[in-house]
């Protein structure tokens, strides 16, 4: 325990620098985020609600940061297994779940982009004020938030390690998450029969205290439910990975060949 903090600072450093040299990662992670915000403040004032768009830039900063989080860990992991060291990892003596943990981390930091550039993006291309209802819990949403989508990632992470097309996985879940958990529209406007799956993702309780925080709010008890909930996603990852890791051993699935 006393050298996990330690670990989990130079494997998120150590992710980020290998993240910020790819070209595929930086395109991603300039241009999605500017394409979701450009899309979300046209959709706002098409529909007559130009006083909302501030939460539109806002949402669209956290569906960057979801996709960076799905598509980073995902490929991170794939990315292991194509330079052959997914197998040294899982056989190392540190636990596997401590392993991925920074790479989660450092997809959400490297996301954390996104949040800066769509607010940016709003400001100069179109005028949006930048009027937060609660700017000191603003700042403290973001992160809890920024870590409830890493704990997500997490989870999905162990599932990654056993297949081999962890991006066959990946690229399903991008939209149905973002619209389950409200971070651009609100639950509230999705099917009854959702609300459950919804209020069962943590990402659901972040970006409600992210949009609180944004446009006025209760902020502090759906920030309360975002890290408990994270807590959770974060110890079922460990007990699914343990699962996987022998699952992935006897299956020999590990290696490409």
């Amino acid at each position: 325990m006393r050298r996990l903090p330690r670990l989990i600072l130079v494997g998120v450093r150590t992710h980020v620098s290998y993240m910020s040299r790819s070209p595929i990662e930086i395109t991603f992670a300039v241009l999605v985020p500017l394409v979701y915000a450009t899309l979300a403040v046209y959709l706002f004032r098409a529909a007559g609600d130009p006083d909302r768009l501030l939460t539109a830039s806002v949402g669209a900063g956290l569906m960057g940061i979801w996709g960076s989080v799905l598509f980073g860990s995902g490929g991170a992991v794939q990315n292991q297994r194509w330079l052959g060291t997914l197998e040294t990892l899982v056989v190392a003596p540190t636990p596997l779940a401590l392993v991925l943990l920074p790479i989660t981390l450092a997809t959400a930091v490297i996301g954390t982009y996104a949040m800066g550039a769509t607010l940016l993006w709003g400001v100069l291309l179109f005028d949006v004020p930048l009027d937060f209802a609660h700017p000191a819990l603003f700042l403290l949403a973001v992160p809890v938030c920024v870590l409830a989508l890493g704990m997500t990632g997490l989870l999905l992470a162990a599932t990654f390690v056993l297949l081999r097309n962890a991006n066959a996985l990946a690229n399903p879940l991008d939209t149905p998450v973002w619209l389950l958990s409200g971070l651009l529209v609100p639950v509230t406007v999705l099917p009854a029969w959702t609300h459950p799956v919804s209020w069962a993702l943590p990402t659901t309780w972040g970006a409600r205290a992210v949009h609180a925080a944004t446009s006025g709010g209760d902020v502090l008890t759906p920030l309360l439910a975002a890290a408990a909930l994270g807590a959770g996603y974060a110890l079922a990852a460990v007990l699914v990975l343990g699962r996987v890791e022998r699952r992935a051993r006897a299956a020999a699935t590990l290696a490409l060949t």
